[in-house]
């Protein structure tokens, strides 16, 4: 045999080699996303979802640096808002984009509570709070994000008939080259997906198709939040499971030991 092709062989051997290992690299996470999520300032309950929510390496796989321009998209009770607003630092900002109620009338009285809960920390010093609604995507000035991250609701746009239009205000927020970085409970490819996402959860393939039809480009994916364990399949939908509990004690050990609900951890990048 010609020194050539055992040098293509070795080549290649190499090549696969290093491949399977970048694929089996997990994201590691910077000192400051660390010391945000070992921070005492953060509550006691939230901590003890970080075992289910791999808080560091997810927003380490989605690139979160200090100094970053950050919306955080329905903040909810505050599980990411708490270690989003230190990981980015003082020269950084953080646009918590609040769920807005139906009631029009409320939307002014759920701005200020916001604003009177951040105000209240030098934690959120950084914090600026916007409307996400549906007919309010003000989201963050034009062009001026470098990312915009949501958890686990997508569902809930599908169920009010306003997705395409979330993912086109996070598109119009972001700069060129920013990052959408998307969370969301997963339900099987070879499942029935109900278009308004009642049970909580969406195909992988649908919210990909969402994403790129408001003129993202999929970057990346990753199992950090996986969980084999959850069928998707449950009396009350996503909420059967931990932390909520829907069902209340019932089947509750069950519930407890398959966890939290199995997740997709995607990435997208607005093309420059």
């Amino acid at each position: 045999m010609s020194i050539k092709p055992l040098l293509l062989r070795a080549t290649f051997a190499a090549l696969l080699a290093s491949s399977t290992a970048v694929a089996a690299t997990k994201p590691v996470p910077a000192a400051a996303l660390i010391a945000a999520v070992d921070a005492p300032a953060r509550s006691a309950a939230n901590r003890a979802r970080d075992p289910y929510r791999h808080p560091a390496q997810t927003l380490a796989f989605f690139g979160v640096k200090p100094g970053m321009s950050v919306v955080e998209i329905w903040p909810g009770g505050g599980y990411f808002t708490e270690i989003l607003a230190p990981a980015i630092g003082p020269r950084g900002k953080l646009y918590a984009a609040i769920g807005l109620p139906e009631d029009e009338g409320k939307a002014g009285t759920a701005i200020a509570k916001a604003n009177a809960k951040y105000s209240a920390s030098l934690v959120y010093a950084n914090t600026r709070v916007t409307p996400m609604g549906k007919g309010h995507y003000d989201i963050a000035p034009a062009g001026s994000a470098d990312m915009v991250l949501t958890f686990r609701n997508v569902h809930n746009w599908m169920n009010d008939g306003f997705a395409p239009d979330a993912f086109r205000a996070f598109y119009r927020a972001l700069k060129p080259g920013g990052v959408l970085g998307l969370e969301e409970h997963r339900l099987p490819e070879d499942r029935t997906q109900d278009p308004k996402g009642e049970q909580g959860y969406v195909k992988q393939s649908l919210v990909i198709a969402m994403a790129e039809k408001a003129g993202f480009k999929l970057a990346g994916t990753s199992e950090i939040n996986a969980n084999p364990r959850d069928h998707a399949d449950y009396p009350k939908g996503v909420w059967t499971l931990p932390p909520t509990y829907a069902e209340g004690d019932k089947d509750r050990a069950r519930y407890a030991a398959i966890g939290e609900s199995d997740r997709m951890t995607l990435r997208f990048v607005k093309p420059r």
